[in-house]
């Protein structure tokens, strides 16, 4: 494996992940949510940042780019649409490829909880960072796309191989479970909720995820088509289990 993955709780729900390519030593931190824990995990583990890269634009997401930028001199990569609250060095979208060292990180597009919001995919190690697109057992409100748009971006993402990780930007897995299990009674995804609801109770993290387990347990992934989704997640957003 060439890249190393630091992960790292913030704010009330966020997680931060720091991204090094161990062949140049090259770092990207994905996504700013706290730009204080951001540089305090860079000092502990002695790296240099050389890269930011934005998922979307939301502020627990592109918040911390300035302090950070001023702080370390990183370039900012991201999609256009973070213009609206950072400055952006390079901007990507669909099909564009970002090198981090040796390793290079393709562009997904995953708009739907946003509508310019991207996935960064590292084919060699089948590492996939979604912001806030899919979650352990869910997937991300839509507050800019539709449905549809989002279905779309959720098929791109199962179309990794299983065995990617998903690194999702929040735990929220607990509170994905409950919902799940009001609507689907599979066994497997009841054994997945048992283990991590004690995971939690334990205060350890349930991501990252993987394509593989989100396919067989996650009801979002297991919609029968735009339509079956659409009807799921305005389920979920009226879910107060």
């Amino acid at each position: 494996m060439s890249l190393t993955v630091r992960q790292f709780p913030c704010l009330s729900d966020n997680y931060g992940f720091l991204v090094r390519d161990e062949a140049s030593g090259a770092v990207a931190c994905v996504d700013t949510p706290d730009a204080d824990a951001v540089l305090a995990q860079l000092q502990a583990a002695g790296w240099d940042l050389d890269l930011i890269l934005n998922t979307h634009w939301h502020p627990d997401h592109a918040g911390g780019n300035a302090a950070i930028k001023a702080a370390t001199g990183a370039t900012i990569v991201g999609p256009a649409e973070v213009t609206r609250i950072a400055p952006l060095d390079q901007v990507v979208a669909h099909g564009d490829v970002v090198d981090l060292g040796d390793s290079r990180l393709e562009v997904i597009d995953t708009g739907g909880h946003t509508l310019g919001h991207i996935t960064y995919f590292a084919p060699t190690d089948r590492l996939a960072f979604v912001g806030d697109t899919l979650f352990a057992l869910g997937c991300g409100r839509l507050f800019e796309g539709t449905a549809a748009q989002m279905w779309a971006s959720l098929s791109r993402l199962t179309a990794l191989p299983d065995d990617t990780k998903v690194y999702c930007a929040h735990e929220y897995t607990a509170a994905n479970a409950r919902f799940a299990l009001s609507v689907d009674k599979d066994p497997r995804l009841a054994a997945r909720s048992e283990t991590i609801f004690a995971a939690r109770a334990r205060g350890e993290p349930t991501v990252p995820t993987s394509i593989g387990l989100e396919k067989a347990t996650n009801p979002f992934l297991r919609a029968r088509d735009a339509d079956d989704f659409a009807a799921l997640r305005h389920a979920k957003d009226s879910f107060r289990g």
